[in-house]
């Protein structure tokens, strides 16, 4: 049965716990993988009792649920922030809200893969759940509306398209055999031209040039 993610129970000397928390996850998943997360191997990490960490988590599932429900909303966050900032700047929004997700995986590994883990997470939670919702109308809606979208409650071939070609990729720089060796800056060259390659296919939004630089 799902169990719930508690509340927070208060603030300590070192800031908010259930936040610090999902920070030590990310440190420990991203250095050693989500397997090696527990809750008293995040609480030792931040220096307090296990038994503070249960206070806010009741257990490593319920503790990657909120990692997973954190990862959602900073990548759909990511997405909204990138084409507002390239339509506010007359610059490609595709390319821009391509580059965000690649960006955000390769610069948070541990969120990226987290976030779709229903093995690993309460999958029927509620703040998971929200979180999903919001990530997948931002995808819905003409992905982070950077492309033409008639029907923002269904993924077009057009989203379906923009999304698998960024995702696949964002999953080989951090899972596969893509991109080894080479620094941040190269990995997103590399995928920019992936996204002027696939830009052809699509129609911009808001008469922004789906091939403008």
């Amino acid at each position: 049965m799902k169990q719930p993610m508690k509340k927070d129970k208060g603030t300590y000397h070192h800031g908010n716990l259930a936040e610090s928390l999902l920070d030590a996850v990310d440190e420990l998943a991203t250095q050693f993988g989500l397997e090696a997360v527990t809750l008293r191997a995040c609480a030792k990490k931040i220096g307090v009792s296990p038994s503070s960490a249960f206070r806010h988590y009741s257990d490593k599932r319920d503790l990657l649920t909120a990692f997973a429900t954190r990862a959602l909303l900073q990548l759909s966050n990511a997405l909204s922030t990138a084409n507002a900032t390239a339509q506010t700047n007359h610059q490609n929004a595709l390319q821009a809200v391509g580059l965000a997700y690649i960006q955000f995986a390769i610069d948070k590994p541990a969120f990226f893969r987290a976030m779709w883990s229903e093995e690993t997470i309460y999958s029927e939670d509620e703040r998971y759940v929200a979180a999903s919702e919001t990530l997948s109308a931002n995808l819905k809606g003409g992905f982070a509306d950077s492309i033409r979208d008639t029907d923002p409650n269904s993924l077009s071939s057009e989203e379906l398209l923009a999304w698998s070609a960024v995702h696949g990729l964002a999953n080989l720089f951090v899972d596969g055999p893509i991109g080894k060796g080479q620094t941040e800056a190269q990995k997103l060259a590399l995928a920019t031209e992936m996204i002027q390659t696939l830009a052809p296919a699509f129609k911009a939004h808001s008469g922004t040039p789906a091939t403008s630089e």
